[in-house]
């Protein structure tokens, strides 16, 4: 029997490949205490036989945080799912929403909507070896799929087998003739279908995902669904998430300056760099802090042209030239 988490999902910061490792979620947790996280997604393999201190490990700050999973074997998902709550994470979410050729070609992600009885094998065997949540992260379809009966059918068979939380990417999604980059815009938006769904199924957690690009946009949809799931938006404009605690967790406590962000990642910065980390590796995740505020081009430009440099103290740098530019106009 699963644990009820003691977190929501009331608003989530998506997995995203090449994006939310554990340097962009602990910037990210210093903008909202409540959002819950998501790591990128960890094949089962990778999580079974590779570094798995430098795959899965994390700061204690970044509670709530789900490890995401790739795969369609029941049996090392399930294993993969011990290790991953052995490591201390609060969910685990199974990727069925990735179509990348990568994805592909490993028989799982997006692929995975065709096969909804593989997937209820697979979230009954790691429901069978975990106590926290085992959730879903979809699409709506994929290929030459109808919606309609879809997304339906797939809910179903996989509520089925104990799944009670579904994060639905509000999109088809095309394993031909669209990349992977061209499947986050191209495909239409169905947030109807998605509502029709939770109407349907008021006993499931639904969150949407999808288009979703900024915190008013995400609050509007609260009216309908169990939570709201940011991805790129969070990614390229992460200030944005200071407002989040006190638009979806009543918090009144004042958000975060940018600069007091940046002085506060300044100091992880060079407690990584005594470990070995590239400063290039956290600044990258940084490049829009400062996105539509004054001195934002200055900002970005001296990450950027500055990323190859070995240097611990580079926010610093960053954050004076900025401030010379703003002093200056």
């Amino acid at each position: 029997m699963q644990k009820t988490s003691p977190h929501t999902h009331r608003f989530c910061v998506a997995p995203m490949m090449d994006g939310t490792d554990r340097h962009c979620r602990y910037f990210h947790r210093l903008m909202t205490k409540h959002a819950r996280l998501y790591t990128e997604m960890i094949t089962a393999d990778a999580a079974i036989h590779g570094d798995r201190e430098y795959l899965l490990g994390f700061h204690d700050s970044e509670h709530p945080v789900a490890l995401q999973l790739g795969g369609s074997d029941p049996a090392k998902l399930a294993k993969a799912a011990t290790v991953g709550e052995d490591f201390g994470y609060d969910e685990i979410n199974l990727n069925v929403g990735c179509p990348s050729d990568r994805v592909q070609s490993g028989a799982f992600g997006a692929c995975l909507m065709k096969t909804p009885e593989l997937v209820a094998e697979c979230v009954s065997a790691m429901q069978a070896k975990v106590d926290i949540p085992v959730t879903v992260k979809c699409r709506i379809g994929v290929d030459d799929q109808d919606p309609e009966q879809s997304l339906f059918s797939f809910v179903q068979t996989v509520a089925d087998a104990g799944v009670k939380i579904f994060i639905v990417h509000a999109r088809k999604a095309w394993l031909q003739g669209l990349s992977p980059k061209e499947n986050r815009t191209v495909p239409p938006l169905d947030y109807d279908l998605v509502r029709r769904l939770k109407r349907a199924r008021p006993d499931l957690s639904v969150i949407i995902n999808g288009g979703i690009e900024t915190i008013n946009d995400a609050a509007r949809f609260t009216a309908d669904f169990d939570g709201v799931m940011l991805g790129r938006a969070a990614y390229g404009a992460p200030y944005l998430l200071s407002q989040v605690d006190a638009t979806f967790f009543d918090s009144s406590e004042t958000p975060p300056l940018r600069d007091d962000i940046a002085v506060a990642m300044s100091a992880y910065v060079k407690k990584e760099f005594e470990n070995g980390v590239r400063p290039h590796s956290i600044t990258r995740h940084m490049i829009g802090l400062y996105h539509g505020a004054p001195g934002a081009r200055t900002w970005r430009r001296f990450l950027s042209e500055n990323a190859g440099v070995l240097r611990d103290d580079i926010l610093e740098g960053a954050l004076g030239a900025m401030r010379a530019r703003r002093d200056a106009a």
